[in-house]
């Protein structure tokens, strides 16, 4: 007999070793694993109720480890895809959009450093901090470098 294939709670507990997920990641990535109808939920069930499995720690990972490099929307779509609750979701984007203009400004001075010297430059600064997930009148002030205190 060969190795003995890893239970789905084993699984589930190797997956959240590595990192937090959320039980709707789990639900994804072991499903192809489920032998019998029903099990994974059970044991889904059984590590949430011993605290393996925790919303709330999803969020602050999510959010401790992206905030530095990502702009408020393109985190709520980071959250949202977990499958967290719309209102933590919602409570932990409005506290980002209160630190969304130094965040910016920080990407921005990492990867720039100084204001545009032309029209190309500045679309090339604007379409970088556009895909860091930014908001339109963060990213007018950081590149015009007006919000420069």
């Amino acid at each position: 007999m060969g190795f003995a294939t890893p239970s789905l709670k084993g699984r589930a507990l190797r997956l959240l070793s590595g990192r937090e997920h959320s039980r709707l990641e789990l639900e994804r990535k072991l499903a192809p694993f489920e032998e019998e109808p029903g099990s994974l939920a059970a044991a889904l069930d059984d590590l949430q109720a011993k605290g393996f499995i925790s919303e709330q720690r999803v969020l602050e990972s999510v959010v401790n480890r992206r905030a530095s490099k990502l702009g408020a929307s393109r985190i709520k779509q980071e959250l949202q895809a977990k499958g967290l609750d719309p209102q933590a979701v919602a409570d932990a984007v409005q506290a980002l959009r209160a630190t969304e203009l130094a965040r910016a400004r920080e990407v921005w001075r990492k990867k720039f450093g100084q204001a545009p010297q032309d029209a190309s430059a500045r679309a090339k600064q604007v379409r970088f901090l556009v895909s860091r997930g930014f908001g339109g009148d963060t990213i007018r002030r950081v590149v015009s470098g007006a919000d420069l205190d």
